[in-house]
């Protein structure tokens, strides 16, 4: 059973979620402000906190802070839950590093929606990012495979970025080739009239950077993370000595590269000659199959970086998607979007 830590000076309020959540199955820890929450956090080490934002000695911001600085509980999944709704004071939630944030008054399945769908996605990630065994540490001479690659990567410098953050940026050095362990990132460009073109989208496992071995030189796009994301960054000169040992491996990955440009000149053509509605239906198809999530899973994800992949504008976008509700093929509450009618939107796409 899972245990949930509540965090809410009203008394009301923190009894009666309390309950809901014990009847759904959840194992429930409470405190009734800041202090007392983050002194039962590191007591109870629980597997997600729900806390919320206006309390006595210490508010929900200062809770958040102190528990990312302590190894043992700055990673349990952390949402707020507030009457707070100015945008904001959430922007301020979410870059604190906070899983999530909702807004009261609450629906019961919006709740128990949001803690299932953190403590899901720390259960893929550990299974995900769970440590090599000594096997799998293969010297550069005797690689046979792209996974092989990856876990030699793995080796080398470790980078986390949280959502909005940028990896590298257009015009500085190019001196690393970066190994996605964790996360989401996208690699866009900027068109002379300032409108942001998503070029493409990495997810786990998948190395993004230029990939020019013969020179130094800089990077011509930017590249940022989407959620919060892992890197293994490893020297552009080392990653080319690995490739002249292992020319198996340069094969491999000839064959990877050749796939994501046919995927980019595909989605070029559709930005010249798709309808709307084709390509606002496979930009939410493409956002559904790269971060991995089930086909009628909501996913999580900013107008604008699906107007940016879809190269429409979001005025243009955000109508289409009115008109994908009104029938029925997905269903949109804030910054969610849940398909309802895969087989529908593959036809239209």
């Amino acid at each position: 059973m899972k245990k949930v830590l509540f965090i809410e000076d009203d008394t009301v309020v923190r009894e009666n979620t309390a309950e809901l959540l014990e009847i759904n199955d959840y194992e429930v820890v409470t405190a009734a402000n800041g202090r007392a929450g983050v002194e039962m956090a590191k007591k109870e080490l629980p597997d997600i906190i729900v806390c919320d934002i206006m309390m006595p000695e210490m508010d929900g911001y200062g809770v958040l802070q102190a528990l990312a600085q302590d190894e043992q509980t700055r990673l349990i999944p952390f949402i707020f839950l507030s009457a707070k709704t100015e945008h904001k004071d959430i922007r301020k939630g979410m870059e604190l590093g906070a899983d999530d944030y909702l807004t009261k008054p609450f629906e019961e399945e919006e709740l128990v929606s949001a803690i299932e769908s953190r403590l899901a996605k720390v259960a893929i990630l550990r299974k995900i990012n769970a440590a090599p065994t000594p096997e799998k540490q293969v010297p550069h001479s005797q690689m046979e495979s792209l996974d092989d690659l990856r876990e030699l990567v793995k080796q080398h410098e470790e980078l986390t970025f949280k959502a909005g953050e940028s990896i590298y940026e257009e015009g500085k050095q190019n001196n690393y080739l970066y190994l996605v362990d964790r996360g989401v990132v996208k690699t866009h460009r900027m068109d002379e009239n300032g409108k942001d073109l998503i070029t493409s989208i990495h997810k786990e496992g998948d190395f993004f950077g230029s990939l020019s071995l013969s020179k130094a030189q800089a990077y011509d796009e930017y590249a940022t993370a989407m959620e919060e994301t892992r890197v293994f960054a490893i020297n552009k000169e080392e990653f080319r000595e690995i490739l002249a040992q292992n020319s198996n491996l340069s094969l491999d990955l000839i064959e990877v590269l050749g796939q994501n440009l046919s995927g980019i000149k595909s989605q070029l053509l559709e930005m010249a000659y798709g309808s709307v509605r084709r390509k606002t239906a496979q930009t939410i198809l493409l956002f559904s199959q790269r971060i991995r999530r089930f086909p009628t899973q909501s996913i999580r994800i900013s107008r604008s970086d699906l107007a940016s992949v879809a190269g429409m504008a979001s005025e243009t976008l955000i109508r289409t998607l009115s008109d994908f509700k009104k029938e029925g093929l997905i269903e949109i509450e804030g910054r969610n979007i849940k398909i309802i009618h895969l087989e529908a939107l593959k036809k239209i796409s």
